[in-house]
């Protein structure tokens, strides 16, 4: 069966004019997050490369939510991400290095319904391995591509991004916090986004940094989806690649040794003018205000998620000691 948008005559123009090829096949990656579009993989011939990706963001009419969690507030964020994703996309790309590997973007534009992205294909560049678990080695180059990124934007403000980076900050998840049965984790919710948002060493996060949105190459690794990238504390990042990559025993027992590893790499990528030890410092003592942080969306949102295991809890204490 023909791929909708090879039937397309405007998409298939609109692919003609930003490649000089001419699109033969479509070959599906992936859906959007709540039907919000899908990412596509288009063959071309007569072109420079062989292969592109197309993200074609088309908000659903009917908005539904595989958890439930659909309305307003839901669709509004869904809609500022892609904003941002654009943003980033065209306005900060452009200052990537290759120790913080991104596709490169040839367009990322609004539609009349939604937006577009024309991306490389990191499949065709080298980065054609997905991965659900991590080896030792893995971790170590995405926590490299981590603390390259927070190096390279610490104290840039988020212009046209998320004043807030990471897709679960507390202003943007009222309705997951109403639902927060735990009456102690609820009422320090403002105070632990207080405490992060606060910090002295600002940069620029992820915001969805998972195992799932890094593609693995043969020694590094490069990193996709910038929904949610925006202002922060890089240590959120890094809890959250832990917490979507480590059991609970093994956060109990690596989780150090991959902190050590992120410092380690964060002052190698820091600029010589940068007060390396006084990030680290902040940086570290944030840790498990992170973990709770997340803890406080996850348990308003799935609370039987298998993320809220003993490590978290005791991260989570350990934080509402602290606050």
């Amino acid at each position: 069966m023909t791929h909708k948008l090879l039937a397309d005559e405007s998409a298939v123009a609109w692919l003609n004019k930003h490649t000089g090829g001419h699109p033969t096949a479509v070959e599906p990656v992936q859906s959007l997050w709540s039907g919000y579009g899908e990412i596509v993989r288009v063959h071309l011939s007569n072109a420079s490369a062989a292969s592109v990706i197309v993200k074609w963001v088309e908000p659903p009419h009917n908005m539904h939510h595989p958890r439930g969690w659909s309305g307003k507030a839901s669709h509004n964020r869904k809609l500022k991400s892609y904003r941002v994703e654009q943003c980033f996309y065209s306005d900060w790309i452009p200052s990537y290095t290759a120790s913080h590997r991104t596709a490169q973007c040839h367009v990322a534009e609004p539609t009349e319904h939604g937006w577009r992205f024309l991306l490389e294909d990191l499949d065709a560049a080298g980065y054609a391995r997905r991965c659900m678990s991590l080896n030792s080695s893995q971790l170590d180059n995405c926590l490299r591509w981590l603390a390259s990124f927070h190096a390279h934007f610490l104290n840039h403000k988020p212009t046209g991004l998320w004043k807030v980076g990471t897709y679960w900050h507390l202003a943007t998840r009222k309705h997951e916090l109403k639902a927060l049965k735990d009456p102690q984790l609820r009422a320090a919710a403002q105070t632990l986004d207080a405490t992060l948002n606060n910090c002295r060493f600002r940069t620029l996060v992820h915001g969805d940094a998972k195992v799932a949105n890094f593609c693995f190459g043969q020694n590094d690794v490069a990193a996709v989806d910038f929904q949610y990238v925006g202002g922060g504390c890089g240590i959120k990042d890094v809890a959250y690649l832990l917490s979507s990559c480590l059991t609970d025993g093994e956060c109990e027992t690596q989780a150090p040794q991959h902190l050590d590893t992120y410092f380690r790499y964060l002052h190698h990528h820091f600029a010589a003018d940068v007060d390396g030890q006084a990030v680290e410092q902040e940086w570290r003592s944030l840790y498990p205000a992170a973990w709770a942080d997340f803890h406080r969306f996850l348990a308003g949102w799935a609370p039987d998620h298998w993320k809220i295991h003993r490590y978290t809890r005791r991260m989570t204490a350990v934080a509402l000691a602290d606050s």
